[in-house]
Parts: C-alpha cells; sequence; structure tokens
C-alpha cells in the first residue's frame, strides 16, 4: 500500500470516554492462570507491578496466590518509578473465573474480562474515564491506552515464553517499557 493510498478519518469528534485494548494468546494458555494474572499478588507482579498489596475489608494484606476479592483495596507501584508513584483503588467486582472491575488512576474504571473467540484466549481491557473535562478524559485517554498497550504485551510475553520486558531501571526515563 502507498502513502497516498492510507484513509486517514476525520476527527471532528472523538470519543474520549472509553477505550478497549484487548489481546489474543495462544490456546495452550488456560484461562484461569490469565485471570489469577490480574487478581493475585503474585501474578500481577510478575508482568506489571513492582509491588501490589491487595487488603481484604477487614484490613489483612492478601497472602501472595490468595484471589482478590470484591470491596479489596490495593496500592500498587511500578518498575522504572520511585515509590512516588504510588496508584491506591479498589476492587469493584471479582468473580474468581474470568471477569475484574476496579478503580484506577484519576477516577477512571478498568475492566478486565477473559474468554475465548476463535479459538484463542483473550483478554480484554476497557477503561472508562468518567470524569467531567474534556481535557483530563483526553490525558487518561492517550497515557492510560499506551501504558495498558505495553503491559498487555507482556502480559502475553510472560504468560506464553517468561521473558519480562519492562525496564526495571528507575534512573532510566521515557521508555516505552516502563
Amino acid at each position: 500500500m502507498m502513502i497516498n493510498e492510507i484513509k486517514i478519518p476525520v476527527m471532528t469528534h472523538y470519543n474520549w470516554n472509553k477505550f478497549e485494548r484487548r489481546i489474543a494468546l495462544s490456546p495452550s494458555v488456560d484461562p484461569l492462570m490469565v485471570y489469577q494474572a490480574w487478581v493475585t499478588r503474585a501474578g500481577i507482579e510478575s508482568w506489571f507491578l513492582r509491588q501490589a498489596i491487595f487488603t481484604d475489608t477487614s484490613g489483612r494484606q492478601r497472602a501472595d496466590k490468595e484471589n482478590v476479592q470484591t470491596g479489596d483495596t490495593y496500592e500498587w507501584l511500578w518498575f522504572g518509578y520511585d515509590d512516588s508513584t504510588l496508584e491506591k483503588g479498589t476492587i469493584l467486582s471479582a468473580n474468581d473465573k474470568d471477569s475484574l472491575k476496579f478503580t484506577f488512576s484519576g477516577g477512571s474504571i478498568v475492566t478486565i474480562s477473559v474468554g475465548k473467540e476463535q479459538g484463542e484466549i483473550i483478554c480484554s481491557l476497557v477503561q472508562e474515564m468518567p470524569m467531567e473535562e474534556e481535557l483530563e478524559k483526553r490525558y487518561f485517554f492517550i497515557e492510560c491506552s499506551r501504558g495498558w498497550t505495553f503491559y498487555l504485551a507482556n502480559l502475553k510475553s510472560i504468560l506464553q515464553g517468561g521473558i519480562d520486558l519492562r525496564n526495571k531501571n528507575v534512573g532510566i526515563h521515557n521508555v516505552v517499557n516502563a
């Protein structure tokens, strides 16, 4: 295809309220393993976070391989960032099988679902930006979409081959893998 054959849509109005990112995983990947990569400390630290602390509604920290439950809270730290970049949120729903919903940056809401499509395992992430300000929505849409694209690719890499693509050096900035 030549450059002059590419059709670029005119964006007179764009919906910044939500986005979806999906990854297809090998059918040999157990869907429950994909779910547990999101809902356990050990799982989410293997591909996404430097540290995850999940606390149940009684104030007890969940064990490394214990699934989060609706009402739990979390504190997350990333590789490539110092401890001042701390994300706190709440697990809005978790069904112990294939669906998770949690609060995220700026009041966003993230929904994860795991299923099958045409013989492949699909992990879908939808992030909604319910904030009022258009510029704030755009910021979270662009920045979070960019981040989730990398981290979902890293999830696939970890689940299918074990190679961790994250930058773990806090001194290196402005890279797509941190």
